[in-house]
């Protein structure tokens, strides 16, 4: 049986400190070793797609991630294996427990994830071998990961079995999650919804307030990342093609690891809905440096616009809710400036902006590739040492 210091130690020791995850009774050794120990940095994540986002972030802002997750997690996490560490090419280092292995009795609910995981890893393009049970065993099984994150630029997944690892006591005193106060959301409603602003507007304030130099715009999937795109190509600006509701998870690790830039992440409002327990892990970690704007146009609008939900949520409400120090949603421009603008506070701040539907007609997609985007705004902001293939070092 193996200890969790002979493994988290001896990936250390390549580089790999910063670890995302959702609990699984397995991984419990890991966890307890990742939060007690300091010089590790652990998110955890509301949700497994949630967790592997933030890493991509993490990894795009110079830090080599590990993400942990039960098998039954694998189904929450699909979306962005396949749209977002497929596409943009994010290596990160993945430890999936296997609940429902034929070889120990488990709850029933296990019995189909345990038989098809290795399958599943295999159709996301995912390499995989059993977690290492004996410590003389690491250091080969990490060499081969780092052979393939070298060549393929994309996951590896280690798949641990019950019994693998020792059992580790968590730390007197030590808490994952640092605790926020709530600030007090602002609602201001001022426009009827014909003559709110358009995404357009909305898109070219966020662009006059996010200098290039120290600034970074994540743009969720769909019409807000083809209008930015449309409107100024920057270095500083990340497209996020696919993986729905992502954007913010990937702007949180990329803000945690890079303090010293502005992150901006924009997000629509179906998006923000698809993945809205992103909002209380924002509001847990979240730094002064990241912004979390959601354009609201109350529709689908890249898929024919059909209606969200959103008319009757305050995202303010929840985002204040969740621990963001600053929650300000209305219909003018100008709640952009008041949030962009606003001195440091004691944690991320969000704004809503509702604005009407709609987009340009013959709107260009971005012509780069999401892996020129992520390797350029990798080198724009000087991202470690960045090998031929973008792997940093």
């Amino acid at each position: 049986m193996l200890r969790a210091e002979e493994f988290v130690e001896r990936a250390r020791g390549l580089g790999y400190d910063w670890y995302a995850g959702v609990p699984c009774s397995i991984l419990t050794p890991f966890i307890n070793y990742a939060i007690g120990d300091s010089g590790l940095s652990y998110v955890s994540s509301a949700n497994e797609g949630d967790a592997l986002a933030c890493a991509a972030g993490a990894f795009v802002g110079g830090r080599r991630p590990v993400v942990m997750m039960q098998n039954s997690g694998l189904g929450n996490a699909v979306n962005p294996l396949a749209s977002l560490a497929y596409v943009f090419r994010i290596p990160a280092l993945l430890i999936v427990t296997l609940r429902g292995d034929p070889a120990h009795e488990d709850e029933p609910q296990h019995e189909l994830m345990g038989t098809i995981t290795g399958g599943l890893l295999e159709q996301l393009s995912v390499p995989w071998e059993y977690f290492p049970s004996e410590s003389g065993a690491v250091g080969s099984a990490l060499e081969r990961a780092q052979a393939h994150f070298e060549r393929e630029e994309r996951p590896y997944a280690f798949v641990m079995r019950k019994g693998t690892i020792a059992p580790h006591t968590l730390a007197a005193g030590k808490r994952a999650v640092p605790l926020r106060s709530h600030a007090k959301p602002v609602t201001e409603r001022t426009r009827d919804p014909e003559t709110r602003h358009s995404r357009i507007e909305a898109l070219r304030r966020v662009i006059e307030l996010t200098p290039e130099h120290n600034s970074i715009v994540v743009a969720t999937t769909g019409y807000t990342g083809r209008e930015l795109f449309a409107l100024a190509d920057r270095a500083n600006h990340f497209y996020v093609v696919g993986s729905m509701g992502c954007a913010s998870s990937l702007g949180l690790g990329l803000s945690m690891v890079r303090p010293d830039l502005k992150v901006v992440v924009i997000d629509g409002d179906g998006a923000a809905l698809m993945r809205m327990g992103n909002f209380a892990t924002i509001g847990a970690y979240g730094g002064s440096n990241l912004v979390h704007v959601v354009l609201d146009n109350e529709v689908h609008d890249s898929t024919g616009g059909q209606s969200t939900v959103s008319a009757g949520v305050s995202f303010a409400t929840v985002a204040a809710g969740c621990g963001y120090a600053m929650a300000v949603e209305g219909d003018e421009l100008r709640c952009l400036d008041d949030v962009l603008k606003a001195k440091a506070a004691a944690g991320p701040r969000f704004v809503r902006l509702r604005i009407r539907p709609g987009t340009a007609d013959n709107l260009p997609r971005p012509t780069l590739s999401p892996h020129a985007v992520s390797r350029r705004l990798m080198a724009h902001i000087g991202t470690g040492s960045i090998s031929p293939n973008g792997f940093p070092s």
